[in-house]
């Protein structure tokens, strides 16, 4: 009887957390500007409206680029965070590691408030790189979480194995623990990509006169005839983020099972 409602309880979640985005592509091929039932018929204009939209073409491409150039930034930085924090003991470390997981838990709008006065103060100009600093800085605690899981999971026989042939520390790293973690990096990257994409408040504050593909949803709200179009390029979106997880969540199963370690649950 327990175990009967907690599922049913977890059901009834999982439909109201997931039952809005499953409205999008219901709307974005209604053929009705009016977001309401009962649907009028089927069209595929919005979505021709979406791709003929050149402020929407600029914003996709900006958004494109920030989060490519931050889930590079974010995962390279995480490799090394993530290696040092496994392998070594240092003076400080938990704090210095506290401190670099410390956007995890902080507010994103206090981070975004407190990088653009920062970036002011020392005279920055507001564009997509600024952004892509922004979203670096929160990506980062995420690919540090994910490859620390990667290293941990190495067995130190194999490294010290490479020492005893002849190999040195660049060597070693580089033929045998980085093909090791490999899907792990592939998956930090995947997930960054993800979060940088979709991320809203740091590009607000950040982006200057730059437009995203979050600040243009949120400037095209207040256009009742803009609102299928909106709901066309969320179809995407949402489509895109859930192939990218998917494939994180693979590569991230995949390193589980190349090292043999037990699996306690992913992105999925």
């Amino acid at each position: 009887m327990k175990g009967s409602g907690l599922r049913a309880y977890a059901i009834a979640y999982l439909i109201f957390l997931y039952a809005p985005i499953l409205l999008l592509p219901i709307f974005a091929f209604n053929s009705g500007t009016i977001i309401a039932f009962p649907l009028k018929g089927f069209t595929t204009d919005w979505f021709a409206q979406m791709l003929a939209n050149q402020t929407l073409r600029r914003a996709f491409t900006n958004s494109l680029i920030i989060a490519i150039s931050s889930a590079t930034f974010a995962t390279c930085l995480g490799v090394f965070a993530a290696r040092a924090s496994t392998r070594f003991n240092f003076p400080g470390k938990t704090g210095i590691m506290g401190l670099i997981m410390l956007p995890l838990v902080l507010p994103e709008i206090i981070i975004a408030m407190s990088m653009l006065v920062v970036l002011l103060a020392i005279g920055v100009k507001l564009s997509i790189f600024t952004v892509i600093l922004g979203h670096t800085l929160i990506c980062l605690p995420y690919t540090i979480a994910i490859l620390s899981t990667a290293f941990n999971s190495l067995d130190k026989s194999l490294e010290e194995a490479a020492y005893d042939l002849g190999e040195t520390k660049w060597s070693a790293f580089r033929l045998v623990i980085l093909p090791l973690v490999m899907p792990g990096i592939i998956s930090a990257l995947l997930m960054s990509f993800t979060i940088s994409l979709d991320e809203f408040i740091i590009a607000f504050f950040l982006a200057g006169n730059e437009p995203t593909l979050p600040t243009y949803i949120f400037s095209q709200l207040r256009f009742p005839k803009s609102i299928p179009v909106i709901m066309s390029l969320g179809t995407v979106l949402v489509v895109m983020s859930i192939i990218l997880l998917a494939v994180a969540e693979y590569f991230r199963r995949r390193g589980l099972a190349r090292t043999g370690q037990k699996d306690h649950g992913g992105f999925l």
